[in-house]
């Protein structure tokens, strides 16, 4: 429905005075030009989304894929004996009598280019060894897979048409405002074209991918919807409808769509080589919380820490763990999130500035980047569960110096040193932190700990500093953490 405004309130002269026509005139002229004013800035829902959806629909398609899978009782589903639906389940195992069978799914996309590149879901796509687009005419041609990106959970398609195909545009992703009017366009439970409108309810959400950029909408997605394209209200795609948040499988108002923004630079990688290429900048790293930033006297809870430096760019242009990333490639970092989108997106090769804070001072360092894909093929050490030495406790834990033997079991680097913990007081703050048996303190206020003596040492200058924790690099099967403790009990 068309919100308009109230009108404005009539302005009454007293009777006695007479008004002069010009300033009636200017009264009547800035009376409208207020009103003109403030309806320019008034945003109601469409009369109408008709020519938004003419204008759209023959760039959306329908998509099925079909796979061999294996039926009978190897793999069949399993339901608890006695439930009113194993004598159906019972049949389905008979009748398929172990053999193979083709399956079929659907999902939805769009058109990006008129000579046929087409953007769906991962998952829509993934294990099928057949594609078919159906478009809005009616028209269905096979589809070849270019490449896929499980990440951001997009794929990119192809089509030959003997004609040009109509497609749509990306729009800017990061302009759209909580409120703002969208529009969604995809294959729901497999009905066909479908057209559902709502707003855009949060942005930047977050699920579980390392480079998640989620627009949150109450367009109505279901199933069968994932791939489809949500629409800014001038026709440009804004994300695409990837998930829902739902306890019965259904739309209730709560659906995700990966960003433009995010898609748009997946895509044209796809397209170019055919796989994602990433940049890499080499270094583990955690948000910095308020009691981290308190126990590093930091101004701010803000940046990316670094907790661990591998061989890699990083290394190499002397970043170090406990440095904290405050501006990549000239911008602001706001936090981890956003340092591994910005590092993703920058060019392979490319030196790019990096600003960090190091013992209270700023230094500038000039990282050249490498590539993620190939970093993440190296394979990490695995740790295990140490035998429990003799031990003191500190900080409500129960600490030993780490031996040579520990080394490989602990999943550590050779010659790491540190303090192990083996048991954890269930009632101390460390225990709400997160510690557990097994990890291995190797820092404490940024300095090396061998001996139990180092760690209360460091807990003591920082009672002297008058902090009120103290900051330690953990380890957990070789990976790395920095966990603020309280050292107010210490005194």
């Amino acid at each position: 429905m068309k919100q308009t405004l109230p009108p404005l309130a009539m302005v009454e002269f007293p009777a006695t005075r007479r008004v002069p026509r010009v300033f009636l005139a200017l009264a009547l002229g800035m009376s409208l030009a207020v009103s003109q004013a403030i309806e320019a800035r008034a945003f109601g829902a469409p009369e109408s989304f008709a020519e938004l959806a003419d204008q759209i629909s023959p760039s959306v398609v329908n998509i099925t894929t079909s796979a061999v899978v294996s039926t009978g009782l190897e793999g069949a589903p399993q339901v608890p004996e006695g439930s009113p639906f194993q004598d159906f389940f019972d049949q389905f195992n008979q009748d398929g009598e172990g053999q193979p069978r083709r399956s079929e799914a659907l999902g939805s996309g769009f058109v990006i280019s008129e000579d046929g590149y087409i953007v769906t879901n991962n998952h829509v796509i993934e294990g099928a060894d057949e594609i078919e687009i159906e478009f809005f005419t009616g028209e269905r041609l096979e589809a070849k897979l270019v490449g896929t990106d499980p990440n951001t959970d997009i794929a990119l398609l192809k089509v030959e048409s003997e004609t040009p195909l109509p497609f749509v545009s990306f729009g800017d992703s990061d302009l759209m405002r909580v409120g703002d009017w969208v529009v969604a366009m995809g294959n729901p439970l497999g009905q066909g074209f479908s057209v559902s409108a709502g707003i855009v309810s949060a942005r930047n959400r977050a699920l579980s991918g390392t480079y998640d950029d989620y627009l949150q909408t109450d367009a109505a997605i279901n199933r069968g919807n994932s791939g489809g394209p949500l629409f800014n209200m001038d026709g440009q795609v804004v994300g695409v409808n990837t998930a829902i948040l739902s306890p019965n499988g259904g739309s209730i108002g709560i659906g995700f769509s990966m960003a433009s923004n995010v898609v748009s630079k997946t895509v044209d990688q796809l397209r170019e080589f055919g796989e994602t290429r990433r940049g890499w900048l080499g270094v583990r790293i955690q948000d910095v919380s308020p009691d981290v930033a308190e126990a590093m006297g930091l101004p701010e809870a803000a940046g990316a820490l670094i907790t661990d430096v591998p061989d890699g760019p990083a290394k190499d242009a002397g970043l170090l763990a406990g440095d904290v990333i405050t501006q990549f490639d000239g911008k602001p970092v706001d936090d981890t999130r956003d340092l591994t989108r910005r590092v993703a997106d920058a060019p392979i090769g490319a030196a790019v500035p990096v600003v960090i804070l190091r013992e209270g001072q700023t230094e500038t360092l000039q990282v050249t980047l490498g590539r993620r894909e190939e970093a993440e093929t190296v394979p990490t050490p695995a740790g295990a569960t140490p035998e429990e030495p003799a031990a003191a406790e500190l900080l409500g834990l129960t600490l030993a110096p780490v031996t040579p033997d520990m080394v490989e079991k602990l999943g550590l680097e050779a010659g790491t040193q540190g303090l192990v913990v083996t048991a954890v007081d269930q009632t101390s703050e460390a225990a709400t932190k997160g510690f557990a048996e097994g990890d291995v303190i190797t820092e404490a206020g940024q300095q090396k700990v061998v001996s139990l003596k180092d760690l209360q040492d460091r807990v003591t200058e920082a009672q002297e500093a008058g902090r009120k924790s103290l900051l330690l690099l953990v380890r957990r099967e070789g990976d790395p953490r920095f966990v603020a403790l309280s050292v107010a009990q210490e005194q």
